[in-house]
């Protein structure tokens, strides 16, 4: 199927799922999307015990779509361009310790401490897993990529909660920036894993982190900022020219990253709060004059709830490939591992907020919502989908536990979240 067929069927998909969840679940918009998407994927694979060539086609299907190369090259970038161009980008500049450090030691604990458990639980014999092929690195591999929580889920759920605007900014900027974090952290694990850990020198792993995050941080500061320049000359009279700036600003971010090998995460992350709705750039008598007119924060409101949309209904048919190669001995190690992600994502949120609330004020139980808000999302899949094969049966392990962990903080966190806050 070419492109436009594949879009076709997603959009209606999306209208389809969208229209049910509005008149008979009721659900969030996202958890809804994603229920009903797998309760699509439960029926496509229950029919394919009975008839296997049905299960293929729709298997192939389903891999035509290329998740990761979709999400990460595609959907990410204007994803998360929309959030940052929402998130209070004030009470962001004045937390901006409170989040860099949250997001921070948040990332780094969980990775070591999720990649160690996961390598211990592998090699107990009671599971009969020492086979597998893991080895430590692919663990703290599986660590990177479950560790940061998905902003464009958690911006999703916090945006409908009755939370203060320093807690709302500081979950929301803490999810936007651990994005960035932990693919960074993912892909220096990753040239380890591919380079061999013999080969590579703690300079040379500096260097590459250091590229990721300086590099992406500075050419989103730098387009950012010629962005705005640009749009405040325009002035707000031509807004479907504002759409085009914007649009054609966060390709090349993430052109430009790929190519010199920057962090595109925390590039178009950084240029979004430079034309963030909350800059005033010019004080007016009849009020203030926002970075654009309001027109393109609208355009860019539809096109996040748009791709969200679709993002979360992929999340939920991924459970087809996803399910077809497990062995019964992954229930139970996907038990565990949640429990180990929850606690050690607890863990990395309570320590720097305990530390930091000697100098500052947070709400009370401010570490359990940040924590229980931690959901997890596509990222995490396409990151996943994306480790290299030869890793071997241990990929099908990894792939497994990441699903459960991303049905997990959806489904179980994304619905208990509002009771949690009240």
């Amino acid at each position: 199927m070419n492109v436009l067929e594949l879009t076709t069927i997603l959009l209606l998909l999306a209208s389809v799922f969208s229209i049910i969840n509005l008149r008979l679940l009721k659900l969030p918009q996202t958890i809804g999307l994603m229920v009903l998407a797998i309760g699509l994927s439960i029926s496509v694979l229950a029919i394919g015990f009975i008839s296997p060539n049905f299960l293929e086609t729709a298997t192939s299907l389903i891999q035509s779509f290329d998740f990761e190369v979709l999400l990460i090259d595609v959907m990410l970038p204007f994803l998360l361009f929309a959030g940052a161009i929402s998130v209070n980008v004030h009470e962001l500049l004045k937390d901006k310790v409170t989040i860099l450090l949250l997001a921070s030691f948040g990332v780094i604990f969980s990775t070591f401490v999720v990649g160690s458990g996961i390598f211990w639980i592998v090699e107990q014999p009671i599971f009969g897993l020492n086979n597998i092929g893991l080895n430590y690195v692919d663990c703290l591999l599986f660590g990177a990529l479950i560790a940061p929580t998905d902003p464009i889920a958690v911006l999703a759920m916090v945006k409908k909660m009755n939370l203060s605007s320093t807690t709302e900014t500081r979950i929301a900027g803490e999810s936007l920036f651990n994005d960035g974090i932990g693919v960074v952290i993912f892909l220096t694990l990753l040239n380890i894993k591919l380079e061999g850990i013999e080969n590579v020198t703690a300079g040379s792993i500096s260097m590459l982190f250091a590229t990721e995050v300086v590099g992406g941080v500075a050419l989103g500061a730098l387009i950012g900022y010629l962005g705005l320049k640009l749009v405040k000359y325009i002035e707000n009279e031509h807004v479907e020219l504002e759409v085009l700036i914007t649009l054609s600003l966060v390709l090349l971010v993430s052109i430009i990253s790929h190519q010199f090998h920057f962090s595109g995460v925390l590039g178009v992350v950084v240029m979004g709060l430079f034309l963030n709705r909350n800059i005033d750039t010019d004080k007016k008598e009849d009020g203030v004059q926002k970075a654009m007119g309001e027109y393109v924060y609208k355009f860019w409101h539809l096109l996040d709830e748009t791709l969200n949309a679709i993002l979360f209904i992929l999340i939920g048919l991924e459970i087809i490939p996803i399910f077809q190669n497990f062995d019964s001995a992954y229930f139970l190690i996907s038990i565990l591992t949640i429990v180990i992600v929850v606690v050690s994502r607890g863990i990395g949120v309570w320590v720097p907020i305990k530390f930091l609330s000697f100098f500052k004020s947070f709400e009370k139980n401010t570490a359990l919502i940040i924590t229980w808000g931690g959901l997890r999302g596509g990222l995490s899949v396409a990151l996943a989908l994306n480790l290299p094969n030869e890793i071997g049966k241990g990929k099908d392990l990894i792939l497994f536990l990441t699903y459960m962990v991303v049905l997990f903080t959806i489904l179980v966190q994304g619905l208990t979240l509002k009771k949690i806050v009240k």
